[in-house]
């Protein structure tokens, strides 16, 4: 199956592999080089996903003291 890249550098992942390794949006991945082979890989550490929400709210500051409760769990989950 052939990707094709846009104009940004970016290719779209079909649906069924994003679903089949369980992938969603905000996820992060880093692309590595194997015997010469690109290769797209996810990255799991659970740690750089609550670095990066950590490191949205410190930059907050009161900017979300008027945001109900539904819309920072939304922001906390990246929706």
């Amino acid at each position: 199956m052939g990707m094709l890249m846009n104009t940004k550098g970016q290719v779209t992942v079909p649906a069924d592999i994003r679903a089949e390794h369980g992938w969603r949006p905000g996820d992060e991945f880093e692309f590595v080089v194997i015997d010469g082979q690109v290769v797209l890989r996810a990255i799991t550490d659970p740690r750089s996903r609550a670095e990066k929400v950590v490191r949205r709210m410190l930059g907050a500051g009161t900017a979300n003291m008027d945001k109900t409760t539904d819309e920072l769990m939304a922001m906390l989950r990246d929706d």
